[in-house]
């Protein structure tokens, strides 16, 4: 499989879920599992049985950041000297030229987009017009909302 890239702090989040997962809420659902059989009868109880779906849940969630960490390529956009061409990890900051707006984006990999918070996948269609360009480019692309046209103000390397 091939590495995919993620930003450092995109990593980090990863890590520190999996430590959770691993030392907090696995412990608590095997006391739980524990609790809710020494109340009896297993097949009528509750308890036990949502502790049990629990458990799966996260266990299954511990393979998944670990299949996910197993074939990351982090990428420190802080050591890379891109002479302002915007690459992934970059912060951008746009100009609608349509809406005559102002937003800022980085772009980051899949799993840490979050178009709230101004993260965009490498992969989204803005991200991919992106890469490549420097500031003061002007930049047009399709996206599901239609056509959109940005120039690029300020690339930043955070």
């Amino acid at each position: 499989m091939n590495k995919v890239p993620v930003t450092v702090d995109g990593a980090d989040l990863l890590r520190q879920e999996l430590s959770k997962l691993k030392s907090e809420d696995r412990p608590q659902v095997i006391q739980a599992i524990a609790e809710a059989r020494a109340h009896g009868d297993l097949k009528e109880n509750a308890e036990y049985h949502a502790a049990k779906e629990q458990q799966g849940f996260i266990e299954g969630r511990i393979k998944e950041i670990e299949g996910k960490l197993s074939h990351i390529q982090v990428i420190d956009v802080t050591t890379i000297d891109a002479q302002g061409k915007i690459i992934f990890g970059a912060t951008v900051e746009l100009f609608d030229l349509q809406t005559n707006t102002e937003t800022t984006y980085r772009i980051v990999g899949e799993d840490e987009a979050d178009i709230g918070q101004g993260l965009i996948s490498y992969t989204s269609p803005i991200a991919r017009a992106l890469i490549g360009k420097y500031e003061g480019d002007e930049v047009t692309f399709v996206a599901p909302a239609g056509t959109k046209h940005y120039e690029i103000i300020e690339v930043r390397y955070e």
